[in-house]
């Protein structure tokens, strides 16, 4: 509850905390659900919404979308066993049953207030655990911060695998993406952005007594400490090997996607999983724009990945590249709510059986 404002606060309507906090709001939430509006129907205004429904009735074999869909069960039990190491070396014995519980509600809790799932795992751990907030958010920062890792090293990587194909298509897609080809392949481009790095961190090395840069390098210090907990905390191969575990599972729910439609079968007979590899990487990247639960910006990312390998396939136009996307998506969002529900009910269930013992 908010304390009492006097009357001098009310005076110009709203106290200001009040004006802040509405408009701290409406940067968490409305703005997501806005980008999520706005790319929805971007990407449904030029799709004929029964020819694409004729296109998944005709063509989509759910046994392999239901397969994508276990694959994606099996990476949020690697992610809650993954974090369960971290917060053991914080010595918060989480069972594994409620991390799980807390990784299918931050999903959930996504789909409706973007980035608001991982405060609510964070309260739900430290309430059961009566662990400090603080702590459990840091092993929670350090969670994602390795994700984000992750994503850098896969697009590193799969930019030096297929950046030809990826090359090829933006020279070949009219003057504007033929100019970003030709800058994304010039040496003078990663010169610059050296030399750019390095002057910046110079720049902020120099300044570092002024308060704002002060901050940044807090801010920096913090995330790092939060990192460097993996690399310290035992059982360190055991938490390398479920991240492998957990991003195997999310390439693998992809790749197996990609067999529930015969063109974009088609893709992976082609091009082999390199192909999918791109569009799980671009994917990824597009789960960074805040949306709720990234929808949208993810089916803007693989129908792009699969106009990159649609040249040597008849058939595989915008409309079909946006049925298969949008059903995945559309799948996966189903699960979330499913698994969203069954989370919150499980946690129900729970606390009423704690109190009949609480009250003996």
């Amino acid at each position: 509850m908010q304390p009492t404002q006097s009357d001098e606060q009310m005076a110009d309507g709203l106290p200001q905390p009040e004006k802040h906090k509405i408009l701290n709001n409406l940067l968490k939430y409305g703005i997501p659900l806005v980008i999520t509006v706005g790319l929805c129907w971007l990407l449904f205004h030029n799709i004929n919404f029964s020819e694409m429904m004729e296109i998944i009735r005709r063509d989509c074999n759910f046994w392999w979308i239901g397969l994508a869909l276990v694959a994606s069960i099996f990476s949020h039990v690697f992610r809650a066993m993954r974090w369960r190491i971290q917060l053991r070396a914080l010595h918060i014995n989480a069972s594994l049953w409620d991390t799980t519980l807390s990784i299918f509600g931050t999903y959930a809790v996504n789909l409706v207030f973007p980035r608001l799932g991982e405060v609510w795992r964070t309260g739900y751990i430290a309430q059961r655990e009566k662990a400090p907030f603080t702590t459990v958010f840091g092993s929670m920062v350090a969670d994602r911060l390795a994700d984000t890792v992750t994503v850098l090293l896969l697009t590193f990587v799969t930019f030096i695998i297929a950046h030809r194909q990826i090359v090829l298509y933006l020279s070949q897609s009219g003057d504007t993406f033929r100019h970003i080809a030709d800058l994304l392949t010039s040496p003078w481009l990663w010169a610059g952005i050296l030399v750019l790095c390095a002057a910046t961190w110079w720049g902020l090395w120099h300044f570092r007594s002024n308060k704002h840069v002060a901050k940044l390098f807090g801010i920096a210090r913090g995330l790092w400490e939060g990192f460097a907990v993996i690399v310290k905390m035992p059982h360190k191969g055991r938490w390398l090997l479920l991240t492998v575990a957990l991003w195997g599972c999310y390439f693998m729910q992809l790749y197996v996607a990609f067999f529930s439609f015969p063109l974009t079968t088609d893709v992976v007979m082609q091009y082999g999983a390199i192909a999918v590899l791109v569009c799980f990487v671009l994917s990824s990247i597009s789960m960074g724009v805040p949306s709720n639960g990234g929808i949208g910006p993810w089916q803007w990312a693989i129908i792009f990945g699969l106009k990159l390998y649609s040249d040597n396939i008849p058939g595989l136009t915008e409309e079909y590249a946006g049925s298969f996307a949008n059903l995945v998506m559309g799948m996966q969002t189903l699960l979330l709510i499913v698994l969203g529900l069954f989370t919150f009910a499980a946690i129900s269930i729970g606390r009423r059986k704690l109190k009949p013992s609480a009250i003996n």
